[in-house]
């Protein structure tokens, strides 16, 4: 077995690699890493453990050639690089480099190939936007809706799209959540990023050992021949309900470890009320059923990393006043910081965040989802319970149905849902492009399984930039059953950047 992996540098790339090199079939693994000088002692770290097995390809994703080097002769191509927030908050560029164009070329290269490898893409959570206690579950087919200047939501989703939408023989999107990973603390406290999170975001935690892990068993079950009806779907990768918590539950775990709380470091109006993403997913036990991966426990893996960084433990010795004053005041002044937005006067990244209401300035006057504020905690978390008291978002069709019995009656009312019209008079299955009109009268082909089992739409309105749901919304009931759980009908707002890339938001009347 020969495989190509983008992404070994990262925390999920890194677990992927060693886990899928314990597997015999394994003879060679190529993987790419940048021209970063860091690179260059890892480069050298992977030929030491792996020798022969492993070869090193040095240079960008977007670049088409080395892509194509990078997957000739491979059984199986797995891309897992990514260029995340705080990163891509701070430049879009590469975000763009990395999370765009650099899908586009690993999948072209992937298509031009004879023959050719099957393809594992993974995505991201945070294409399904902000959500909170009214609908804190989601699944594969929900509506797509990337939260405004989230540059690395936007270039995921254009690059999962286009993965979708490539005519591959063999693919499969495992669209990643909330990954707990060794450096989660350092990685936390060199920018504003952390005032992003939203106390009630439901977030479902996997670690990134368990996400290398799946990888691992993805092949290796492949390989057997045991999951023929694995490929040509998306899946979430979760971690079951141990792993279902909130951002408050996570402020509360990662601070435990230095003698912290939320309530002790932060006040809540200097956290975000909206515009975060995070989803508990109803459907994660899919690729649970197949692989048999859902191992770690999130409470568990911060107390790891607290065992493996004991720096971090004379934090419990240090005056929480004072922890504020070196840390976290500066972390509230980064210019990704939320409070910095309010204090710049920067009006379009601040009513993205806020809204219209001022946020409490006391715990005391905070309703939490996880301290049962809004019911019994351990319910609400309970897929099974969202399913039977209707909380899940609809897709505007029959979804009981089997994808094999799909006809044009299902594309036509899974339009109509998105205020907008399916234009073919034929249907000849959920990888045959058709021809779609959204509600602003654009044109665009998309196969079935992208609209339905996807959740995209128009390439044009859900670029997304301009961020223009509060308008979609009003002419789409698919965007407005979630869109509305924390957005005013009347805000009318539409978020984007000027030509300089300052964030700006423009008002319509309607």
């Amino acid at each position: 077995m020969k495989i190509a992996m983008t992404g070994t540098s990262g925390n999920m790339g890194r677990e992927a690699l060693a886990q899928t090199m314990e597997l015999k079939g394994v003879t060679l693994v190529r993987v790419l890493l940048t021209e970063k000088k860091k690179n260059n002692k890892l480069a050298k770290a992977y030929k030491r453990r792996y020798g022969d097995r492993i070869e090193i390809v040095r240079g960008s994703v977007a670049d088409e050639a080395l892509c194509k080097r990078l997957v000739f002769g491979m059984d199986y191509v797995i891309h897992m690089a990514a260029v995340i927030p705080p990163r891509s908050d701070s430049s879009p560029a590469s975000s763009e480099e990395c999370n765009l164009r650099g899908a586009v070329a690993l999948v072209n290269a992937v298509r031009a190939a004879s023959p050719q490898p099957k393809y594992l893409h993974i995505s991201t959570v945070a294409l399904y936007g902000n959500r909170n206690e009214k609908h804190p579950f989601g699944r594969v087919g929900d509506p797509l809706l990337v939260s405004a200047f989230d540059s690395y939501a936007m270039h995921k989703l254009e690059g999962e799209r286009y993965c979708l939408e490539a005519g591959l023989a063999s693919w499969a999107v495992l669209r990643q959540t909330a990954m707990l990973h060794p450096n989660m603390m350092h990685d936390n406290i060199s920018d504003g990023l952390m005032f992003h999170t939203c106390l009630n975001a439901p977030l479902e935690w996997v670690s990134s050992r368990d996400s290398g892990y799946l990888i691992k068993r993805i092949l290796e079950r492949d390989e057997k021949g045991e999951i023929d009806g694995f490929w040509k779907k998306i899946y979430n990768i979760g971690a079951g309900e141990k792993a279902r918590q909130t951002g408050y539950d996570t402020f509360k775990d990662g601070f435990s470890i230095i003698g912290g709380s939320a309530e002790k470091f932060f006040k809540p109006d200097q956290l975000a009320a909206r515009n975060f993403h995070g989803v508990w997913f109803s459907d994660g036990d899919e690729l649970e059923t197949l692989f048999h991966y859902q191992r770690d426990d999130p409470t568990d893996y911060w107390k790891e990393i607290g065992r493996n960084h004991k720096l971090y433990k004379l934090g419990k010795f240090v005056p929480a006043k004072l922890i504020d004053l070196f840390l976290f005041r500066r972390l509230r002044a980064h210019p990704n910081s939320p409070c910095r937005w309010r204090k710049d006067g920067d009006a379009a990244r601040t009513f993205a965040t806020f809204g219209r209401e001022a946020p409490p300035k006391r715990w005391t006057d905070v309703k939490l989802l996880s301290k049962g504020d809004f019911g019994d905690f351990n319910a609400l978390r309970n897929a099974e319970n969202a399913k039977k008291r209707g909380l899940l978002l609809s897709h505007g069709y029959d979804e009981e149905k089997p994808m094999e019995k799909w006809e044009l009656s299902d594309m036509r009312s899974a339009a109509n849902f998105r205020g907008g019209e399916c234009l073919s008079g034929e249907y000849r299955g959920p990888y045959e492009k058709l021809t779609w009109k959204c509600h602003d009268g654009h044109a665009f082909e998309l196969t079935p399984y992208t609209v339905l089992r996807g959740g995209h739409w128009c390439p044009v309105c859900c670029r997304p930039v301009p961020w223009d749901f509060d308008r979609l919304s009003k002419d789409s009931p698919f965007f407005a059953q979630v869109w509305y759980d924390s957005h005013e009908k009347d805000e009318n707002a539409v978020y984007g950047y000027d030509k300089a890339g300052k964030a700006t938001m423009e008002r319509f009347d309607k």
